[in-house]
Order: structure tokens, then sequence, then C-alpha cells
């Protein structure tokens, strides 16, 4: 268990120190997500009223947009240095290594997004009522996009220009967590009941833990060939 355990700490810790020295990457997104949201009652209107109808699409499409600006970041240096192969050649699972790679990946992007989403639906006339169902949908579908996205990084990784590849790649797969997230907020904005929306957003996110990191792994096997 101890020898599962330890190349799943090291990768872990591993990845959050780098990203630690890298600490102005790591804002990016997230000043996007504040920059794109905090635009639009600038932009469109100032009413509350106007501003409750468009707030579950703004601040998804906001989120899924900041998801996508960090994902590169996830295997490219690893790859540049030749830390990629290393890890592809170990004894240990290459999925599970892979999978702990998503993780800390959702811990630097998903949850700041997930935290600060909150303060930005007040700022475009949230409803109290709705503020938790768009922390459950954030917290049921940022991890999804983290794994569907690292999909398509596995498969650009030895590409130098691959950003619109990658856009092409994974935003038609991102389309119905966008879809069902934004439809969950604006319901539980009209009171009525989201528990479909957040039972579908919960089985996306089995089926992308399931599937997900043995289709980056051999991504990336492909990749490093």
């Amino acid at each position: 268990m101890s020898s599962n355990f330890s190349p799943v700490y090291t990768l872990l810790k591993r990845d959050l120190t780098l990203a630690y020295r890298h600490r102005s990457e790591l804002a990016n997104p997230l000043l996007f997500f504040v920059i794109v949201v905090s635009l639009f009652p600038l932009g469109i209107s100032p009413e509350s009223k106007v501003l409750q109808q468009i707030a579950p699409g703004i601040i998804w499409v906001a989120a899924l947009l900041a998801a996508m600006l960090s994902l590169d970041n996830l295997f490219r240096s690893d790859f540049e240095d030749g830390s990629l192969e290393q890890i592809a050649l170990t004894a240990h699972s290459l999925s599970l290594l892979v999978l702990v790679k998503v993780f800390a990946h959702w811990l630097l992007t998903g949850l700041p997004l997930l935290v600060i989403a909150p303060l930005l639906g007040v700022l475009v006339a949230l409803p109290t009522d709705a503020m938790w169902t768009l922390m459950a949908t954030l917290a049921l579908g940022t991890p999804v996009l983290s794994l569907i996205g690292a999909i398509g990084v596995a498969l650009i990784v030895g590409l130098r220009r691959g950003g619109v590849l990658l856009s092409l790649l994974v935003l038609p797969l991102y389309i119905p967590v966008l879809i069902f997230g934004a439809n969950a907020v604006a319901t539980a904005s009209s009171g009525l009941p989201v528990i479909g929306q957040l039972y579908f957003l919960a089985a996306l996110l089995s089926l992308s833990l399931t599937l997900s990191p043995f289709a980056t792994a051999a991504a990336l096997r492909i990749s490093l060939s």
C-alpha cells in the first residue's frame, strides 16, 4: 500500500511545488475568469433583472474558457524537460500518475474558480438561492473539464502550436457540461428543482474518472512514441 502511495504523493508534491514557483502563470486563468465576468455588466446592462437572466451562462462560459486557458501547462513542461518520458517509463501505472497530475491541475485551476465564483455571482446579481447550485455545478463540472482536457492535451503535447487544435478537440466534449451546468443554475434562480441536472453532471464526472486516465495514458504513449 505504501509503495503505491509513495509515487502518487511524490508526483502531487512535485507538481504543486513547480506551480508555486511559477505563481504568475497560476493567476492567469483566475484573472481571466474575473475580467470576463466583470465586463458583462459594463457591456450589456447593470440592471439586475437583465443580469439575472444571463448570469448562469456568463459564469459557466467564463469558467470553461479559463479552464481551457490553463490546459496547455498540464503536460507541456514535463514533455519539454524529458520528465514525461521518465514518468511513462516507470513501473507504476501511467493511468494512476496521469490522474494525479489532473488532480493537481484541478487544485490549481478548478478549485480557485470554485472559491471565487460566489463573489462574481453577486456581481452579476445571481439570486442567493442559486449560489449553492452554482457551487455544486462547478464542483462537479470543473473536474470533468480537467479530465476531458487532459486527453486533448496528451494528443497534441508534441506539437509546438496546438492551441487551436486543442480547442477543436475538447470544446465539443465540453458542451454537455456547459449546458447542464448553466441550466441548473438558471433553474435554481427560478426556484425549481435541479436534482436532474446535478445527477447528470455527477454521471459525467463518474464516466470521466473511469475512462479519462486510460485514454490520456494511451494518448501520451502515442505522442511519445
